[in-house]
């Protein structure tokens, strides 16, 4: 027991991940049908997706800038503006930079993710007291959270603090490119590790250095969570609306 809730963050977190993933993928995919069953031009539907991610495209692509900035790596072109890839992909935006050691392009690669994630909790408990939701549900109180719950729509600037979740959560997930130097990094931590275990250092870092890591992923995986839920609260009415205007235009994208 002591061994499940030592490590029960590394499962919340692949789980909250997992679940966010799919959603933002599903999602994305019922929006842009939509969107082009609307404007029958791609183009035009392109401009009108990249518009509804643009404040986390802002952000995933400055973070990326201004960490490479600050650990000293050369930056290239920076763009804002949305482009197809010849994989069929969309890219909303990309910053060019210079190729480094793996430990650099590793924090470079996910600095939108640590960037998303902060800004989302600063909304999450700052603007929408998402705190105070939390502690009732702990705590058993499931009436008193049902009515915190279903009177969040009615507080101030509500709708563009969720507006804001939604966009940045479904932006800040690294793409495979950002991605390129964490398996270096991934071999020289396990490396690290299994010397650290031989050499007798395993009870100590499993007293002292696992719950740290296990409370991280705790509130990390909190935080995606919420991410997919705002996901999967949009899922459905965009999935229904592109079924409605396939059925009255009789035009479907796949």
């Amino acid at each position: 027991m002591y061994y499940l809730n030592t490590f029960d963050g590394f499962a919340w977190f692949a789980t909250s991940l997992a679940l966010l993933v799919f959603l933002q993928r599903f999602l994305h995919r019922e929006i842009q049908a939509v969107l082009l069953i609307l404007t029958r031009h791609p183009g035009l539907s392109t401009l009108i997706f990249s518009l509804l991610f643009f404040p986390g495209v802002v952000l995933h692509e400055g973070s990326h800038f201004l960490t490479a900035v600050l650990l000293g790596v050369q930056t290239g072109r920076f763009s804002l503006i949305p482009q197809a890839l010849p994989d069929g992909r969309l890219r909303l935006g990309y910053v060019e930079t210079a190729r480094a050691d793996f430990l650099r392009d590793a924090l470079i690669g996910a600095a939108p993710l640590a960037s998303g994630m902060l800004v989302i909790s600063f909304i999450a408990i700052q603007r929408l007291h998402m705190v105070l939701l939390w502690d009732t549900l702990r705590m058993g109180q499931i009436s008193l959270f049902w009515m915190g719950l279903t009177a969040l729509p009615s507080m101030h600037d509500f709708w563009l603090w969720f507006y804001l979740v939604f966009a940045i959560s479904s932006t800040m997930l690294p793409s495979a490119s950002d991605r390129h130097a964490w398996w270096p990094l991934g071999i020289m931590l396990a490396i690290l590790l299994v010397l650290a275990i031989i050499a007798g250092a395993g009870p100590w870092m499993l007293k002292h250095l696992a719950p740290l890591l296990n409370a991280f992923l705790r509130g990390a995986s909190l935080i995606l969570a919420l991410s997919a839920i705002v996901h999967g609260l949009l899922v459905l009415p965009f999935g229904l609306l592109h079924k409605i205007l396939a059925r009255a235009t009789h035009i479907d994208i796949q």
